[in-house]
C-alpha cells in the first residue's frame, strides 16, 4: 500500500509540475499544427491527410515525451531532488514508472491532438480504434522510455537535449514516418527495422490507413521487446552511475 501511495504522489507531483503547465500544454496542440501546416504548404493545399496523420501522430508522441522527460529528470538529478525520491518507500522499477507515467499520458493525449483536428476535415470511419489506441500507448511507452534512457545516461541537461536530438531526427527519415521505408538506400533499410519508432509508425499506419508495412502483432511485439530492454538498460544504468 505504501508503494501505491508513493508512486500516486510521485506522479501527481509530476503531473501539476511539469506537465500542466501552459507552455507543455500548447506545445501539444502546435507541434503537430506546425507539422501539418508545414506538409500542406510544401504540396501546395494538395495533402493527403489519411498518409500525413500517422506521421504526425507518432512524431507528437516522440517529441512530446522525450522533450519533457529527458530534461525533467537531469533536472532533478542535477538540482539533487531525484536523491530524496530515492529515499521513498518504493522500489526503483516502481519509482522509474512513476516518474515516467506523466510523461506516457502526456505523449498519448499529444497523439489524440492531430486525430481530433483530422475529424473536422475527413471522415475517421475506416480507422481501426482498437489497434490505433494500442499503436498509441505503446509508441508512447517506447518514446518514453527513450526519454529515461537518455536522462539517466548524460549529468548535464543541456547534454539530454542534444543526445535526444541524436535519435530523434534520424528516427524522423529512417522510420517511414514521411518517407516509405521501400525508397531509402538499401543499406539504410536494416538500420530502419532496429529503431523502436519504426513499428510504432507501422502501426498506426496500419490503423488509420491499412498501409501497415509489417504485421501488426510483430510490430507490438517488438514494441513491447523495446519497452522492456529500454526500461532495463536505464534501471540498470541509474543503479550503476547514480546510486554506487
Amino acid at each position: 500500500m505504501k508503494q501505491w501511495i508513493a508512486f500516486w504522489n510521485i506522479f501527481s507531483k509530476d503531473i501539476r509540475t511539469y506537465y500542466l503547465k501552459p507552455p507543455n500544454l500548447s506545445w501539444g496542440i502546435i507541434f503537430p499544427l506546425a507539422w501539418t501546416l508545414m506538409f500542406f504548404i510544401r504540396s501546395g493545399g494538395d495533402v493527403d491527410l489519411f498518409a500525413l496523420l500517422p506521421g504526425v501522430m507518432t512524431m507528437s508522441i516522440l517529441f512530446g515525451t522525450t522533450s519533457l522527460l529527458s530534461v525533467t529528470i537531469t533536472f532533478e538529478k542535477k538540482g539533487r531532488s531525484f536523491e530524496r525520491l530515492l529515499l521513498a518507500p518504493i522500489s526503483l522499477e516502481y519509482l522509474m514508472l512513476a516518474k515516467t507515467s506523466g510523461a506516457i499520458m502526456f505523449g498519448a493525449i499529444n497523439a489524440f491532438v492531430p486525430l481530433i483536428i483530422a475529424a473536422f476535415i475527413v471522415d475517421l470511419g475506416a480507422v481501426s480504434w482498437a489497434l490505433l489506441i494500442c499503436g498509441v500507448v505503446l509508441t508512447s511507452v517506447v518514446s518514453t522510455f527513450l526519454g529515461l534512457f537518455i536522462a539517466v545516461a548524460v549529468s548535464e541537461v543541456f547534454e539530454a537535449q542534444t543526445f535526444s536530438n541524436f535519435f530523434r531526427f534520424p528516427m524522423v527519415f529512417l522510420c517511414g514516418l514521411f518517407f516509405p521505408i521501400e525508397r531509402l538506400p538499401v543499406f539504410l533499410r536494416p538500420l530502419s527495422y532496429v529503431l523502436p519508432l519504426t513499428y510504432g509508425g507501422d502501426i498506426l499506419q496500419g490503423a488509420v490507413n491499412q498501409s501497415a508495412l509489417m504485421p501488426s502483432a510483430l510490430s507490438l511485439a517488438a514494441l513491447v521487446v523495446f519497452c522492456a530492454g529500454l526500461f532495463l538498460l536505464s534501471v540498470r544504468t541509474i543503479r550503476v552511475k547514480w546510486i554506487c
